[in-house]
């Protein structure tokens, strides 16, 4: 028996009314990503990759179409969804812990268990060390992390993602691509990331889905199909990268 997807993004649209008359932002989207699965999603400049990662974050809805999270249709946030910005919106009041351990608060989840599962979530990203800090004394490559552990806090079943390395430094770049891909393999969490990156993408995903605009829509969806670690000075990796340009 097939086994149903862990996200199923189906005929999505979305119009909006313009000051010159209704906008087709995205037009009929659809694609699945497998319970696991490692997917990005790329595309040039105004394809509607922001719009679609709200859309199926909850945060707004669809025009047509819809989105369903493990066989129930996403309406609106969800704690079965964790969700990881460019920008980290830490509250800055709180310390690392304090962070880490906001979703858990929320859904009322005892003391004792909230920090055992702090703790564990710090470990895993490789800040045990700053549970009291405040994100005032953090990197931009640190503060990401607490973000994507403040994410993974409530266990969700889908971590969706958005150009989340966007604002750090290359180096720190590589290094956070690498911990991440540790962090799913670790953790086994189904992964939507959205990145204009394209070397990102070949090197982080599964497969990925690529976008084209004027309306947003996916083009075509590349099944990447290279043994990780992959290095950009490998042939595979190049021709993957060269055809996922050609197809942008």
């Amino acid at each position: 028996m097939a086994v149903a997807p862990r996200v199923r993004v189906d005929g999505v649209g979305k119009r909006y009314e313009g000051s010159n008359g209704p906008v087709q932002a995205l037009d009929g989207v659809s694609f699945d990503v497998a319970d696991g699965e490692f997917v990005c999603i790329v595309g040039p400049s105004g394809c509607g990759k922001t719009t679609l990662f709200r859309i199926i974050a909850g945060l707004e809805p669809a025009t047509t179409g819809r989105v369903v999270l493990d066989g129930d249709r996403v309406d609106g946030p969800s704690t079965d969804l964790g969700l990881v910005f460019q920008e980290y919106h830490l509250f800055p009041w709180r310390t690392v812990a304090g962070n880490v351990g906001f979703g858990l608060e929320q859904e009322g989840v005892a003391t004792a268990e909230r920090e055992r599962r702090v703790d564990e979530l710090l470990e895993l990203v490789g800040l045990d060390g700053f549970v009291d800090t405040y994100p005032r004394d953090l990197s931009g490559g640190m503060k990401q992390r607490v973000a994507l552990a403040r994410a993974l806090a409530v266990d969700p079943g889908l971590l969706l993602m958005d150009e989340p390395f966007g604002a750090v430094d290359a180096q720190t770049k590589k290094m956070l691509q690498d911990e991440l891909l540790d962090i799913w393999r670790e953790t086994g969490k189904t992964i939507l990331f959205v990145t204009h990156d394209v070397e990102e993408a070949v090197k982080l995903a599964d497969r990925v889905v690529v976008m084209a605009k004027e309306p947003g829509r996916v083009r075509e969806v590349v099944d990447v199909g290279i043994e990780r670690p992959r290095e950009r000075s490998d042939d595979a990796f190049g021709a993957t990268y060269q055809r996922l340009l050609d197809l942008i």
